[in-house]
Order: C-alpha cells, then sequence, then structure tokens
C-alpha cells in the first residue's frame, strides 16, 4: 500500500529549494540568512552583530574541535569550516535515533560592508565561536566638518 506523506514531501521540497538557492547565490547574504526556515538549516547557526565600527559574528558550534577551526575573509565574506567529529565509542549501528549532525562543513556569510583584513579576531569558547571583524576605514561613517562664513 503506498501511503501519501504530505509532511515528508514538504519537508524535502523544502531541501530541494535550500539547494538550488545555495547554488544560485554561492553564500548567503546574512539578512537574508535569518529569513524563516533558512537560517535554522544552516550550520553553524550565526548571529551577526554591527555598529558603527564593526561586525561580531557569533556561531553556535557545540562539539567541534576548536584544532579544526579555520576563518578566512575575502572582500566582504567570511568563511568559517571546520569539523564536528562523531562520539568514537559509538558505531553508526548502536544509534536508535540520531539528530546531531557530524563531519565538515563550511559556512559563508556576506557582510554589507568591506572589512579590514588585518584586523580580524576569533575566540572559541564553551561551543561558541565569536569572530570580530572591524570595518574597513572607507566602510566607517564620518563626521564632515561645515565651514560657516
Amino acid at each position: 500500500m503506498n501511503s501519501f506523506k504530505p509532511w515528508q514531501e514538504l519537508e524535502r521540497l523544502r531541501n530541494d529549494m535550500d539547494l538550488m538557492l545555495d547554488r544560485y547565490s554561492g553564500t548567503t547574504p546574512w539578512r537574508l540568512a535569518f529569513l524563516p526556515g533558512r537560517g535554522a538549516r544552516k550550520y553553524p547557526q550565526l548571529n551577526v552583530i554591527e555598529d558603527e565600527a564593526r561586525y561580531e559574528v557569533e556561531a553556535l558550534a557545540p562539539g567541534v574541535d576548536p584544532d579544526t577551526i579555520t576563518l578566512s575573509v575575502q572582500d566582504n565574506t567570511l568563511t568559517i569550516s571546520g569539523e564536528k567529529k562523531p562520539a568514537e565509542d559509538l558505531r553508526p549501528e548502536d544509534y536508535h535515533r540520531s539528530e546531531r549532525s557530524v563531519g565538515k562543513f563550511v559556512r559563508s556569510v556576506q557582510l554589507p560592508d568591506h572589512v579590514d583584513q588585518d584586523k580580524v579576531k576569533a575566540k572559541y569558547r564553551e561551543g561558541i565561536l565569536t569572530v570580530v571583524l572591524e570595518k574597513s576605514e572607507a566602510a566607517k561613517p564620518r563626521q564632515i566638518p561645515v565651514e560657516v562664513g
């Protein structure tokens, strides 16, 4: 008996659309990453905070070996890669249910303005990777003096 499972079909369609959008854009502009259904399926999940001088990217990455994390910045795109290794004492056939992903990952996020590549700092603590990216001088707002007279 062949039974129609609409939720499984919708999930398959959503996965196909995510793949298509990723292939089309190459990277996900950070404002689009937070649309419902987009950012929650990416790994690691990100928060991007901006002020006048910098961006701060917080990547939720518990269980990732910090020695595998690499960062690169080109123009206004930050790329984070690394690996989340499976538990060494368990085999795939030992699992009754497995919802936590393991393996290598790459995540790119496009920032609205260029950053100073020489002033990027990163810290990994308690499963959160924090990357601070100073904006380039050209991207920072400037006060223009007004002459009177």
